[in-house]
């Protein structure tokens, strides 16, 4: 790793974006440049023809960068070239939030997974593998593409697209084609590309003062143009295709049923994220936690003087069921009144067995935390 690239606090969520030609996955980038959250988003594909770059301000191309004026970066590559691309887009100097790599012409979205698993780039985490399906053509696409249900077996989520071409009974078959092909994916209908960015990623959160100094963009003059509009005018797309569930608690998770809680996770749970309190587990810990698919990591960072130990987690998904996933969590919880041996007197000794087995639960969350890569 290059010594002029230091560690980020934050490591960049990479999103794959997969679909067979026609599906409309370029329409859902574009549309994600668009409605961006605020984001900074590095695109990576095969060729420029992907994107719509005559539609946005050009502010300047090196090689086979190009500069977009609202902030965002578009890199065509080939896949022995992505590594350092993804080095080049995650340098602070780009300040970019989010990557996306459209898939086409680069590799299969299996092999691109496998690469991002495998990188040892410590400023990059995993975003999710995203596969766009057009409905109206399904079944025309299995004939010509058979391995499309290999690539939805292992797809995170799926975007049915063009679905106002086709009925409920429709999208209700391809759903459950879509299942037998193993993909325990959350599964959302679309059309036009138009899903709502916080699927994705979360929005942007900048330093006290930027937002509002910055120029305004293209964007918030969309935004602005839509929010004076009808519902139905202006994204009635928006928050209507998923669910999301939030959960807060001040009593610490326990560790071995929260992860058996994540070892079973329901299908059609897209993302979760948020900070977990494993109490006496780690009590000078909180955890971030990041889980997109059957991806999941952890990471622990000390608590801040003051900061209330609490456990707080937004989970996505699409099919799901909030009052089951709130109740499954609240079950994750360690005792509210706890054992006369787990007082803080007891726990100024290390040695004791209540220490050692609560170092011990921690084993399994402890799996899936990052560890430093050496000269990172």
């Amino acid at each position: 790793m290059s010594p002029s690239s230091p560690p980020r606090k934050q490591q960049i969520p990479v999103v794959v974006l997969a679909g067979f030609l026609g599906s409309g996955k370029t329409t859902l980038l574009n549309h994600l440049l668009r409605h961006r959250a605020g984001n900074r988003i590095g695109v990576i594909v095969n060729d420029f023809g992907s994107i719509e770059i005559d539609a946005m301000t050009v502010s300047g191309q090196v090689g086979s960068t190009v500069s977009l004026g609202n902030g965002c970066l578009c890199c065509a590559v080939d896949a022995s070239e992505l590594d350092t691309f993804l080095e080049t887009l995650t340098r602070p100097a780009a300040r970019l939030d989010v990557i996306v790599i459209e898939a086409s012409g680069l590799a299969e979205p299996q092999e691109l997974v496998r690469m991002l698993l495998a990188s040892d780039n410590p400023h990059i985490v995993y975003g999710g593998l995203v596969e766009v399906v057009d409905a109206a053509e399904f079944d025309a696409t299995r004939g010509r593409h058979p391995e499309i249900d290999r690539h939805l077996g292992v797809a995170d989520l799926v975007v049915l697209n063009k679905t106002d071409r086709i009925g409920e009974e429709g999208q209700s078959r391809i759903r459950k084609v879509i299942a037998a092909a193993g993909s325990g994916a959350a599964v959302i209908s679309a059309t036009y590309g138009r899903i709502d960015p916080e699927l994705l990623f979360d929005p942007a959160l900048r330093p006290d003062g930027e937002a509002w100094m910055r120029q305004l963009t293209f964007e918030d003059l969309l935004l602005e143009e839509g929010a004076e509009g009808s519902a139905e005018a202006h994204g009635g797309y928006l928050h209507a295709a998923y669910e999301s569930v939030s959960f807060t608690s001040d009593v610490p998770m326990n560790p071995r049923r929260l992860m058996e809680f994540l070892d079973s996770r329901p299908e059609g749970l897209y993302r979760i994220k948020g900070f977990v309190d494993f109490g006496a587990g780690d009590r000078g810990n909180t955890y971030a936690m990041h889980a997109v698919g059957r991806f999941l990591r952890f990471g622990p960072r000390p608590w801040k003087r003051d900061e209330p130990r609490l456990t707080q987690l937004v989970l996505i998904g699409s099919g799901i069921d909030p009052d089951t996933l709130h109740k499954e969590l609240a079950d994750c919880r360690e005792s509210a009144a706890p054992a006369p041996d787990t007082a803080p007197h007891a726990a100024m000794s290390p040695d004791t067995p209540q220490d050692a087995a609560h170092e011990q639960s921690m084993w399994g969350v402890l799996r899936y935390v990052q560890q430093p890569v050496d000269g990172a």
